[in-house]
C-alpha cells in the first residue's frame, strides 16, 4: 500500500492508497516538537485500528509547509518504514509547467491540488483550498499552473477578532439562523461566515475577469462543505484532492529514486 501524507499548519492528513483507491484517512494535530518516534507511535495505533502494520506500506510521499516536521517525517520513513519517502518538491515530476515568477515559492500542497484537479477535470480551473490559509489557484486548459491568490484562513480571522475584541466571545465557525441576527453570538457569526462567502465570491469573479477561459471552480479543504452550498461560485467540492494529487505524483514518479 502507498501511505501519503499532506502536512499543513494546524493539520496533517495521512492516506492509505490501495492501487488507486483511498483505502482509508487520518487527520491528526500538525505538532512540530513531535520525534520522529512519537510520530511512529501514533500512526501505529492508526494501523491498529484496521489490522495495518508498517510492513505493509510499500512507499510514502509527502507534501510539506511545515520545514521542522519534514526531517521528522522523512526518519520515520527511514527508520520504520525501511525505505525513503518521495517528497513533493524541487526535483519531483509534476507533469505540470509551473507559470510562477520563482516556482519554488509555490507551496508544496497547491501544486499538488492543481496535479490532481487538472487530472480529473482536464479543462480550465481555479481551485480554492480551505486551510490555514485559503488559496485560490488558476489552473488554464492547457494543464499549466499560473499562479493565484493567498488570504487568511477563516479560523486565523476568527481568532483575531476574539483576541482583539474583548467583549467578543470565541464562536463556532457556523452558518447562522439569518444574517441580521439577535445576539452576540449569531452576530458573530453572521459576519464572519458571509464575510467569508463574500471573500470568496469576489475573488473567483476576479480571477475569471483576468482570464480569456471560463474554468470550473473546485473547493476542498476542511471547511469546502460547508461554505460550498452557500458559494454559488463553487462548482465542485473535492474533500480528499490533496490525497488523490500525492497518489498521481506517487505514480508519476514511481521507479525513480526519492530525492
Amino acid at each position: 500500500m502507498l501511505l501519503v501524507i499532506d502536512v499543513g499548519n494546524t493539520n496533517t492528513v495521512l492516506g492509505l492508497y490501495r492501487e488507486e483507491e483511498l483505502v482509508t484517512d487520518w487527520r491528526i494535530t500538525s505538532d512540530k516538537a513531535r520525534t520522529s518516534d512519537e510520530y511512529a507511535v501514533l500512526i501505529n495505533e492508526l494501523f491498529g485500528l484496521f489490522g495495518i502494520r508498517f510492513a505493509d506500506i510499500e512507499d510514502v510521499i509527502i507534501s510539506c509547509v511545515v520545514p521542522p516536521m519534514l526531517h521528522s517525517l522523512q526518519t520515520l520513513c527511514r527508520k520504520y518504514f525501511r525505505r525513503p519517502a518521495y517528497v513533493v518538491g524541487p526535483g519531483i515530476k509534476t507533469g505540470m509547467p509551473i507559470q510562477y515568477d520563482n516556482p519554488k515559492e509555490v507551496g508544496a500542497d497547491r501544486i499538488v491540488n492543481a496535479v490532481a484537479a487538472f487530472e480529473k477535470y482536464g479543462r480550465a480551473l481555479i481551485v480554492v483550498d480551505f486551510g490555514t490559509a485559503t488559496t485560490f489557484d488558476y489552473i488554464c486548459g492547457k494543464g499549466k499552473y499560473q499562479g493565484g491568490a493567498i488570504a487568511p484562513g477563516v479560523n486565523i480571522s476568527s481568532e483575531a477578532l476574539f483576541k482583539a475584541a474583548s467583549k467578543l466571545p470565541r464562536v463556532e465557525f457556523a452558518c447562522p439562523p439569518q444574517v441580521i441576527a439577535k445576539n452576540t453570538v449569531n452576530s458573530m457569526q453572521a459576519g464572519i461566515f458571509y464575510g467569508y462567502i463574500g471573500l470568496v465570491e469576489g475573488i473567483v469573479q476576479r480571477m475569471k475577469r483576468e482570464v480569456q477561459e471560463s474554468p470550473l471552480v473546485v473547493a476542498t479543504g476542511g471547511l469546502a462543505a460547508l461554505i460550498a452550498p452557500q458559494a454559488p461560485g463553487i462548482d465542485e467540492v473535492e474533500p480528499f484532492l490533496t490525497l488523490d494529487g500525492l497518489a498521481i505524483l506517487y505514480r508519476r514518479n514511481r521507479g525513480t529514486a526519492p530525492l
